[in-house]
C-alpha cells in the first residue's frame, strides 16, 4: 500500500466528520455488515449520548465521501478510572468493507485523537477480542500496543 492509499487517496473527497441523525441509517448498516446484527435502538441511543458534539469528552465522527458514509468511529474521555490519568478511549470504529486498506480508519483514529488532544489528554486506548485479528492489525499498524492493564471478566449466570 502506498503512503497516498493509507491516507485515502483512494476515496474521492473523504471528509471526516462530527455525525448526524440522517447518517444513523448507514451507521446501522456498516455495523450490521460487520456483526452480522442490526441493533437499530443500540445505535439511536448511542446518538443521543455521543452525537451531535454535545462535549469534548464524546466523540462520535463518520468518515463520508460524497453523500456515502464509509466509517465511523465513537471515543470518550474516561477520567482516572483503574488508577489512570485521563484518557481516550475508543469503542466503536468500523469501515465498509469495500472502503477498507484505503485510510479510512487511520484517518477517523487521527481525527478522535486529535479530539482527545483538544481536550486535554495525551493517550488513547482501546479494548478488542483477543482473536479479532484484523482490527487488532490496525490499531497495531497505528502505532498502539499492548497496555499496562489486564481485562478480567466473570459470567453472571
Amino acid at each position: 500500500m502506498t503512503k497516498a492509499q493509507a491516507q485515502g487517496a483512494d476515496i474521492p473527497e473523504l471528509r471526516v466528520r462530527s455525525v448526524e441523525a440522517a447518517d444513523l441509517g448507514q451507521v446501522i448498516a456498516i455495523d450490521a455488515e460487520v456483526t452480522g446484527l442490526e441493533k437499530t435502538d443500540y445505535w439511536y441511543e448511542l446518538f443521543h449520548r455521543y452525537g451531535g458534539g454535545r462535549t469534548r469528552q464524546r466523540l462520535f465522527l463518520v468518515a463520508e465521501s460524497g453523500d456515502v458514509i464509509q466509517g465511523f468511529i465513537i471515543g470518550e474521555i474516561r477520567d482516572w478510572e483503574f488508577g489512570s490519568a485521563p484518557c481516550g478511549w475508543v469503542f466503536g470504529l468500523s469501515v465498509r468493507a469495500s472502503s477498507r486498506l484505503a485510510g479510512v480508519g487511520a484517518r477517523m483514529l487521527e481525527a478522535v485523537c486529535d479530539g482527545f488532544r483538544r481536550a486535554g489528554v495525551n493517550k488513547v486506548r482501546t479494548l478488542l477480542a483477543r482473536d479479532n485479528s484484523l482490527v487488532l492489525s490496525f490499531f497495531r499498524s497505528q502505532g498502539m500496543m499492548a497496555a499496562p492493564f489486564i481485562p478480567l471478566e466473570k459470567d453472571l449466570d
